[in-house]
């Protein structure tokens, strides 16, 4: 059945991005940076605010990391102990302290990877997940498909060095975007140092986060830290201010630290959000104890446009024009778009705000009462 569409101009106070490739929306004004290839995101529309190379094929470190959390937060029984393999946990480089015999959960073991850099973790829970390091590449590089995530091939859980591992700082954002939509992950990735219990035999043990910008930056949250021989310093950071969001890549990055600080505070110079949260709206019923439905968008995170892109930017409502009852309150009855020029920049569902039962239809007299009907009628008219 062919929608409504119910358009609304606004005049939004603003100011973010434009995706050219390779270009970045304040030109001139563009931070300079140590870091061989950067890129900020808008996390809400993931929309490009300043590239530098951001397409170019590096390795990564333990940035990889984050696809490997990520995953593994994704598995069922988070909470159940196993024991480690003990060959996956013989691997060099950073370590959360792994040994033979360890006791450790999935979850724990996504902290190790998210806090320590554990790349005995992140081995652990590849051979746990799917029986095998390559066998978990394998999901790794399906996920990143799924994202299209189109410059990313992964070889290892951990981040060391392989012939064809790499990505971009661009996919690596989109990756983390998708990543901090997980709560558990957001969760760990924020936390400057955690209280965790493994080992063999299992005990308390805190570990402590190698993100520096979470003590040195107002509103980060996250994310991960990376660094080899043959990748140099890589960096994926993420902020949030007054409801702004912002992701963070750099990688090849010598002064990493500083990189993001000076990425991020002009990105949050050069963003706002675009207003309220779009009004309900009502939708007839037909066939309902009640009219009409009110409907609306439910979780909200504010998009942003730049500036001079608030004159061009549209929400639009589609919405049917009328329900069949009953509607189940969450049920979508249409979608909330922004768009800039037309194109779609974010989009949400729109949904029932309440019940709406069906009326229950006239129910027939059986003999008995049109029986009794006719006699009251012939003796008591």
């Amino acid at each position: 059945m062919k929608g409504r569409i119910f358009s609304v101009c606004l005049l939004l106070w603003a100011a973010v991005f434009c995706c050219l490739p390779g270009r970045g929306i304040w030109a001139a004004e563009a931070p300079s940076v140590s870091a061989q290839a950067a890129v900020v995101i808008e996390a809400v529309t993931g929309r490009v605010v300043f590239g530098q190379m951001e397409n170019e094929r590096l390795p990564m470190a333990s940035t990889t990391k984050i696809m490997t959390a990520l995953l593994t937060l994704e598995q069922p029984g988070l909470d159940e102990p196993f024991i480690v393999d003990p060959d996956a946990i013989r691997v060099e480089g950073s370590s959360m302290g792994l040994t033979e015999g360890s006791e450790v959960t999935l979850r724990t073991l996504a902290a190790g990877m998210l806090l320590a850099s554990g790349n005995d973790a992140a081995n652990a829970a590849a051979v746990k997940i799917a029986g095998s390091i390559p066998d978990f590449a394998i999901l790794m590089n399906q996920k990143a498909a799924e994202l299209g995530l189109r410059d990313t091939n992964f070889e290892t859980p951990s981040g060391l060095d392989g012939q064809n591992h790499y990505t971009t700082a661009y996919d690596l954002a989109m990756l983390a975007r998708a990543a901090l939509q997980n709560e558990d992950f957001r969760a760990i990735c924020s936390q400057k140092s955690m209280k965790l219990h493994y080992g063999n035999p299992p005990q308390d043990r805190w570990l402590t986060n190698h993100n520096r910008l979470l003590e040195e930056y107002e509103g980060c949250i996250g994310v991960k830290t990376g660094f080899t021989k043959k990748a140099g310093r890589c960096l994926v950071s993420a902020a949030e201010r007054e409801g702004e969001k912002l992701i963070c890549v750099t990688l090849n990055a010598p002064d990493d630290w500083n990189d993001h600080k000076k990425l991020l505070d002009a990105g949050f110079a050069a963003v706002a959000l675009v207003g309220e949260k779009p009004e309900q709206v009502s939708i007839p019923v037909t066939g309902g104890e009640a009219p009409s439905v009110i409907a609306g968008v439910g979780e909200f995170a504010e998009p942003a446009v730049r500036e001079e892109e608030l004159p061009r930017v549209r929400i639009e409502v589609e919405a049917e024009p009328f329900l069949y009852a009953p509607v189940a309150a969450g049920q979508q009855v249409g979608t909330v778009r922004w768009t800039l020029d037309g194109a779609e920049i974010y989009a949400l569902p729109l949904t029932a705000q309440q019940d709406v039962p069906a009326i229950e239809p006239a129910k027939e007299p059986d003999f008995l009462e049109r029986l009794w009907g006719w006699m009251r009628a012939l003796f008591f008219a």
